[in-house]
């Protein structure tokens, strides 16, 4: 029995340190390839983890598997977010959203080049789209957004940011709040007449179409 117990005691040990492994690797990934980009050889994530390169491939056996878990946590991210917005009040809880991926995107810069790109996220990004169209109809009830606002000037605003975190990479961490402010003030009921319609949804997936097979 007592044999017994200190096997699984043992096991239990290995998956704890396996786990911790998996996540400094991770943790060391996001934060390279958001210092140097995506072109960061695993050899120096591995390095910078405090693991050996065959613990790296044990976890991840390509360096593409690794981006799309770190994509994967991302809209995992993306999605409590979004869950927890659902419960703020009076409408209030597209603004929320809105900088809290901001904030998410601002984290993970390294991944911008693969949101929209990676199968295996798919599922996880429909359905964040999902609620966010859903905030903005909650927040339109509330008189928060203007009535004209569509669900593809979020795509827009999705877009426009992520190119905001990418081209201020190394300067600032902070001017995709001044981007996501202005893009706000100019969905306020109030503001100005928009000329040009908003894009269909046929344009929407046509860009999808062409962000996934980059």
């Amino acid at each position: 029995m007592k044999s017994d117990m200190r096997v699984r005691g043992s096991e239990r040990a290995l998956r704890r340190d396996a786990a911790e492994n998996r996540q400094r690797l991770l943790d060391a990934a996001a934060t390279v390839f958001s210092e140097r980009g995506l072109d960061v050889g695993v050899d120096e994530i591995a390095r910078v983890a405090g693991v050996g390169i065959g613990t790296l491939y044990r976890r991840f056996p390509t360096k593409d598997a690794l981006v799309s878990e770190l994509v994967r946590q991302v809209y995992d991210d993306f999605l409590a977010l979004a869950d927890e917005a659902l419960s703020a009040p009076d409408g209030e809880g597209l603004e929320q959203v809105l900088y809290g991926t901001g904030a998410i995107l601002a984290s993970n810069r390294g991944c911008l080049s693969r949101m929209w790109n990676d199968d295996e996220t798919t599922i996880l990004r429909d359905e964040y789209r999902r609620i966010l169209f859903e905030l903005l109809a909650r927040a339109k009830q509330h008189g928060r957004i203007r009535e004209d606002a569509a669900d593809a000037d979020l795509d827009l605003i999705f877009w426009s940011v992520r190119g905001v975190v990418a081209t201020t990479r190394g300067v600032t961490d902070t001017g995709w709040r001044r981007a996501m402010a202005i893009m706000i003030a100019g969905l306020r009921p109030g503001a100005d007449t928009l000329d040009e319609s908003p894009m269909s949804a046929q344009h929407v997936a046509q860009i999808i179409d062409n962000l996934s097979a980059r």
